[in-house]
């Protein structure tokens, strides 16, 4: 108890929290204690030129795992694990994240997904639900134990900056110049502020959009360090936000119900000039393509890629009613699914896709890297 109440006391300081590392004496665990072997995957060579990308989030570690397998056969350069990469089976108040740890541990013995890191290189970050807790934001008793959990299973090493650092963003260049992409993941979880609950409650979702003045989604240490990557050189920037940032029809968890902070988003993208941005997105256990030409330098795509194996369709037991536009093109696809990017520099198009389990292309649309440019 002692522990507990040191980390839950320091968690809600109001001065600026204390990186993760500073927490080793109120709440730590070793390896032996996790009891889960650390799922470490095929080293990304920055060196390469990257041609396909694939993309997913919303995995549970006892359902199927056989979408591991259609991923791994699409010879991808590389794997974005973007969020809800496994559930918890309770997520009750357990200081030592048992039920999360158990996920872990499954997810860690699945043969599929052992094969496709073996063979494809992973850049992860959380959601939710393997933060620790459903629709969990920045007040999340446990945060600083989860992150230290997430370090152990994601082999996080002591050389990396999210060792030592508060929240589980980061990023990855690769390629060479005219062929540079570059890999933003971002923390949605640890620095939200609270949401507002929509009264009454609505049929499409739990949520009002805040009018809070001090809302946060990213935290101004992650925002200033945003600003820093997007003022990189590059090509093509893949950005992974967990939630979506661009629909507008529902009012479930996304940018949307803290509107400030989704303006202050493409504020950035305007006052940095960023080229080549295209977002990746989960969380809906259901996938679908957006584009938004409003407040932003060039018209921005969104792929929504969920669920690997949790689909909308399994979940209700019924065919899904399709949320309102305005921004998404096309109709969403409800089945277990994964998303891919294939970049054709000679062609200098990028073709965003969604494919099922069985690796269907079910949607897709072709944009021009020149295109995306302000």
């Amino acid at each position: 108890m002692f522990k507990l109440s040191i980390a839950r006391f320091l968690n809600r300081l109001t001065f600026p929290a204390l990186p993760v590392f500073a927490l080793s004496v109120a709440m730590s665990a070793t390896a032996d204690e996790f009891e889960i072997s650390p799922m470490t995957s095929m080293v990304l060579d920055e060196a390469k030129t990257v041609s396909r990308i694939a993309f997913g989030s919303c995995a549970v570690s006892t359902n199927s795992q056989e979408i591991f397998t259609t991923i791994k056969n699409t010879e991808s350069d590389l794997f974005l694990f973007i969020g809800d990469n496994v559930y918890a089976k309770t997520e009750k108040d357990d200081p030592q994240l048992k039920s999360l740890r158990a996920s872990y541990k499954q997810l860690s013995e699945s043969k599929p997904f052992q094969q496709l890191r073996d063979t494809t290189p992973l850049l992860v970050t959380w959601d939710d639900h393997d933060y620790g807790i459903n629709d969990g934001g920045g007040d999340w008793d446990h945060k600083f134990f989860s992150q230290q959990l997430y370090n152990h299973v994601w082999g996080i090493t002591e050389d990396d900056p999210r060792a030592n650092r508060d929240g589980v963003y980061f990023s990855k260049i690769t390629g060479e110049a005219g062929k540079r992409i570059q890999f933003i993941l971002l923390d949605t979880r640890f620095f939200r502020s609270d949401l507002q609950v929509a009264v009454p409650p609505t049929s499409n979702g739990r949520y009002a959009m805040s009018d809070a003045e001090d809302q946060q989604m990213l935290g101004e240490t992650q925002w200033a360090w945003l600003e820093q990557q997007l003022n990189k050189p590059a090509d093509v920037r893949v950005i992974a936000t967990s939630i979506q940032v661009i629909a507008d029809g529902h009012n479930w968890e996304a940018w949307r119900t803290l509107p400030k902070e989704r303006n202050r988003f493409y504020k950035l993208l305007t006052d940095t000039q960023a080229n080549g941005v295209v977002l990746i997105s989960g969380d809906r256990h259901a996938s679908a393509i957006y584009r938004q030409t409003e407040q932003v330098p060039y018209p921005l795509w969104e792929v929504t890629a969920s669920s690997l194996n949790l689909p909308l369709t399994q979940i209700l037991k019924k065919d899904p009613e399709h949320e309102s536009g305005p921004f998404r093109v096309g109709v969403p696809f409800y089945e277990s699914s994964f998303g891919i990017i294939e970049v054709d520099w000679d062609r200098q198009k990028l073709m965003l896709q969604i494919r099922d389990e069985h690796d269907r292309v079910v949607i897709a649309n072709t944009v021009r890297i020149a295109d995306l440019k302000p």
